[in-house]
């Protein structure tokens, strides 16, 4: 009995690990959106920017997506942190991104990575602690996170690495 009261109390107070599928942010035009809409789908998360070397990867996420969309979902989160090369507003973002590479995969509302100030979702990502997988750094624009289908981190990959790269395509 004494056992029993005793470790219902302990898992009382052991904070639950938060699955990413807890997590939600504001699309770029403002909607609400849980990233546990996407369950059964593999999942890459990508912080983008405009103004930026890599911004042509825009057309190569684009593409991951369109051919694997039944069972991958690409979400773009621009980000100003890096060179303030993403200076723009939702709206510009948003044009721009259709204009120049047709994107249709979701794109969030311009979030911060860097600081006290870091999305959650970007917490989960980037600390062992919280996705239970490995802590990852972003060190610039177009990190891509690979999550399963189980909302498991799978891996990161820096800018360098092409959204077609054989690195990413081979898991999935």
């Amino acid at each position: 009995m004494l056992y029993t009261l005793l470790l219902s109390l302990l898992i009382m107070l052991t904070p639950a690990t938060k699955s990413v599928y807890d997590y939600t942010f504001k699309s770029i035009d403002g909607k609400e959106m849980s990233l546990a809409q996407f369950k059964g789908k593999k999942i890459l998360v990508v912080n983008t920017a405009s103004e930026c070397g890599y911004t042509k990867q825009y057309k190569d996420l684009e593409a991951l997506y369109k051919k694997y969309g039944n069972k991958l979902v690409v979400i773009g989160f621009p980000c100003n942190d890096f060179g303030g090369q993403e200076p723009g507003s939702e709206k510009e973002i948003a044009e721009f991104c259709e204009k120049n590479f047709g994107v249709s995969f979701p794109l969030a509302e311009k979030i911060v990575i860097k600081g006290d100030k870091r999305h959650p979702l970007y917490q989960w990502l980037m600390s062992k602690n919280l996705n239970g997988v490995k802590d990852a750094e972003v060190r610039w624009n177009f990190t891509k996170f690979l999550l399963d289908e189980n909302g498991q981190l799978l891996d990161v990959f820096p800018s360098s690495v092409s959204p077609l790269d054989d690195k990413i395509v081979a898991k999935l």
